[in-house]
């Protein structure tokens, strides 16, 4: 059994990562760090409620700490889990540039620790669904791909630290997700061309973008958030020389880890067949439209994939450098933001 704890229970904490990992066999959420609340003794019985980050890391019976707070901390939070000795998974962004995900990396590989970025959105029943489209080329030369995450969000954020600049804005939230979506499918992108906007009234930090990823094969991705979208684009839209694929609507699986404390529902995943994507195929010069059954999706392999990571019996469900990249991307979709034109990636140095 290896025993967790977890650095904050705001919604990464109590959404994502107490559910997830009191889910999967060999995993125990036996700790959690909140300053004043007792939220997670409420739902979790028997948890140990440390006041402060020096009280959990000290705790030797504490193998994996699960970092969970504002952007901003995670690469000082994750570099004092990693010198405690202990192993991370870190939520995303692993860091707020890739010189501070470098240096996680190389802490952790010098003191044979395992530093796992929490990408979970890898296990959305739509994305696990679209790598296999791919991977069958149902659409033959894929030449367009879109992926957006719109919501309709006009207010701040009841998250002050959401809207304080350092914290990254909407790129370095749903934007490491599309981003890092699209590089697990593709790969290192040639150019990289963005807008990066403030769109609400107030003071607020950036909470719009538009990324374009291009490669030298011809392909387009282009990836993009906003939070004044009342009627919010396609999850997905990709064309290709034999077809196209569309899907409206999330993944489930947030709003119902949302309401719960653990996994315990059998068709967990299960997208409801209205929400199913639809495939339009030219076949001998007629288009046949239909939905074909969605992969479901299933966070729990994140977790399941870090266990047997640290008992040797396996890789790392996420590797340290897909954070490090992503993040190199986001870094130029700044770059191209600011200077108004298409930045050239440059991936001769990449860190161990």
């Amino acid at each position: 059994m290896i025993r967790v704890g977890l650095i904050g229970f705001g919604l990464a904490g109590r959404v994502f990562h107490a559910p997830l990992v009191s889910s999967v066999d060999g995993l125990e959420l036996s700790a959690v760090v909140e300053r004043k609340s007792d939220n997670a003794a409420a739902l979790y019985p028997g948890i140990h409620t440390y006041r402060s980050v020096e009280e959990l890391l000290a705790d030797p019976s504490i193998k994996l700490v699960v970092v969970a707070t504002p952007n901003a901390t995670h690469y000082a939070m994750a570099m004092r889990a990693l010198e405690a000795a202990k192993h991370v998974v870190v939520d995303k962004p692993a860091g707020m540039s890739t010189g501070e995900i470098a240096e996680l990396m190389e802490l952790a590989g010098g003191l044979g620790l395992k530093l796992i970025p929490f990408h979970n959105r890898r296990w959305d029943s739509d994305f696990q669904t679209i790598q296999k489209l791919l991977h069958e080329k149902t659409l033959g030369n894929l030449v367009h791909f879109e992926s957006t995450f719109d919501r309709w969000r006009p207010g701040l954020s009841t998250r002050a630290w959401k809207e304080e600049p350092d914290q990254g804005g909407l790129l370095f939230d749903l934007g490491t997700h599309l981003v890092d979506q699209a590089l697990h499918l593709f790969g290192y992108p040639d150019f990289v061309g963005a807008e990066v906007k403030k769109e609400r009234e107030g003071e607020s930090a950036k909470d719009a973008f538009t990324v374009r990823l291009h490669y030298y094969t011809g392909l387009t991705v282009n990836l993009g958030a906003n939070l004044l979208s009342t009627s919010p684009r396609p999850r997905f839209h990709l064309r290709g020389s034999r077809g196209n694929f569309v899907k409206w609507g999330l993944d489930g699986q947030e709003a119902a880890l949302g309401a719960i404390s653990r996994i315990e529902n059998p068709n967990w995943g299960l997208e409801p067949e209205d929400s199913w994507g639809t495939l339009s195929v030219d076949r001998d010069g007629a288009i046949q439209t239909s939905k074909p059954q969605p992969i479901p999706g299933d966070y729990r392999k994140f977790y399941e994939g870090v266990r047997d990571a640290i008992l040797g019996n396996g890789a790392v469900p996420v590797q340290p450098l897909d954070a490090w990249r992503t993040t190199r991307v986001l870094e130029y979709a700044i770059e191209s933001g600011r200077e108004g034109r298409n930045i050239a990636c440059d991936w001769s140095v990449v860190p161990d």
